[in-house]
């Protein structure tokens, strides 16, 4: 029986709402654009800090990157020897880092050199990485084409390269990938692979570029040496760098920071100056997810007012309802019905509004974030929490917003309301 009374209740609630097309419809507007506001705002954040969360992951929670950073001049870190400049990281700083430090358990150190790649009439700068066939351990990438370095190319400082895709491309276009002989510099390399290489998203440095060519850090060594001239119209610059980066891999998650911690300690000890960073995956990682935390907080509140307002405007619209309906609230006292009755219809009427606006508001949400990524190619992602939550509010809401006028409309006085006009 009291289901057929709620049943009875709820088609008598949608029944008096499509008596006015319109107004429900305006009424109903707030709500769906704070719905579609608190789907799309969270969507947009979660795409963002998803995506950068992926970048962060593929350079590894095990992993510290350490960087050569030349000093400025304003911190007078710069040491000239007969007009070159002197910094980064050594040869000797991999060592000592691999031997002294029990929760290290590789080390890959890298030596970077740009030179001009040439094919045929095809040419590309290229960012020679000079590393140890361990360097595709710590970084993964998708290997397209070939192999990659081996431990054999660094034995005996073969004359070989591995290509990022866009390199290749450029360069390897119309020819044969693996096997093709390219000019790089001065030098001819064998390409023995290609491999898929990430760029740089925000502020997040990956240790790889699009336009890398790998090569036996021997080999690097051997042809390039530590000394890198840089000449442009009116300056000339001589600069000596043993390595530009060393990947360190850790044991556990656990010994990361205090590893990098141990690491910094050490470069101090042997370095006057300040001519490296230490970048850590799993803190960056960490600042990203508090970041995403905030920026959730932030865009679900800013949609949240538009939820406050949409509710305020259903308030509203529900009192000058209750006004109009006076003579008929009347009616249905006089006629046996109770308080708690005229307080159900109201509210029902209130829930009816803003769970169809909740809905309407939801296609819109998930609808905004696929148009963003569709045609302007930024990352969204729908979470799941986004839906339920909008539309939880968006009920409640309704409940809350709809209570007072349902109980105003309880308490009229039935002899009052039937002399009505």
């Amino acid at each position: 029986m009291r289901h057929l009374r709620a049943i009875r209740n709820v088609q008598l609630g949608i029944k008096t709402l499509i008596l006015h097309k319109l107004r429900s419809l305006l009424t109903v507007l707030g709500v769906v654009f704070g719905v579609g506001s608190v789907i799309a705002m969270l969507s947009i954040g979660e795409g963002a800090s998803h995506e950068a969360m992926q970048q962060l992951e593929k350079l590894g929670n095990k992993n510290i990157l350490l960087m050569a950073a030349k000093p400025t001049e304003d911190e007078s870190a710069t040491v000239q020897e007969g007009f070159v400049s002197v910094y980064g990281l050594l040869y000797e700083d991999d060592v000592r880092i691999r031997q002294s430090i029990p929760s290290v358990v590789r080390t890959v150190p890298v030596k970077e050199i740009r030179k001009n790649g040439r094919l045929g009439e095809r040419s590309l700068e290229l960012r020679i990485v000079g590393t140890t066939p361990e360097w595709f351990g710590l970084v993964q990438r998708n290997v397209l084409a070939g192999r990659v370095l081996n431990q054999r190319d660094f034995d005996q400082h073969s004359a070989v390269c591995v290509l990022t895709e866009h390199g290749a491309r450029r360069l390897l276009a119309t020819g044969h990938t693996v096997g093709q002989a390219v000019r790089i510099g001065e030098h001819h390399y064998e390409v023995i692979g290609i491999v898929q290489s990430e760029q740089v998203v925000g502020s997040i440095r990956t240790p790889d570029l699009n336009v890398d060519a790998y090569i036996p850090i021997s080999v690097a060594r051997e042809r390039y040496g530590d000394i890198i001239i840089h000449s442009a119209v009116g300056s000339f610059l001589r600069e000596r760098v043993e390595l530009h980066q060393i990947l360190v891999q850790v044991d556990t998650v656990e010994n990361v920071e205090p590893t990098a911690q141990a690491i910094e300690a050490l470069l101090k000890r042997f370095h006057k100056r300040q001519d490296y960073r230490i970048n850590v995956p799993l803190a960056l990682l960490r600042q990203t997810e508090a970041t995403k935390r905030r920026f959730n907080i932030v865009l679900g509140s800013i949609a949240g007012i538009s939820l406050l307002v949409g509710g305020i405007g259903i308030m509203n619209i529900m009192l000058a309802s209750v006004t109009e309906r006076t003579r008929e609230i009347g009616i249905r006292r006089a006629i046996g019905a109770k308080r708690r009755q005229i307080v159900m219809q109201f509210l029902i009427e209130t829930v009816v509004l803003t769970t169809v606006g909740g809905l309407i508001g939801i296609g819109i949400g998930v609808m905004i974030p696929w148009a963003i990524t569709h045609f302007a190619g930024m990352p969204t992602v729908v979470p799941l929490y986004s839906i339920i939550l909008s539309m939880g509010i968006s009920v409640s809401v309704g409940i809350i917003f709809g209570l007072y006028p349902a109980i105003r409309a309880a308490r009229l006085d039935p002899i009052t309301a039937l002399r009505h006009e």
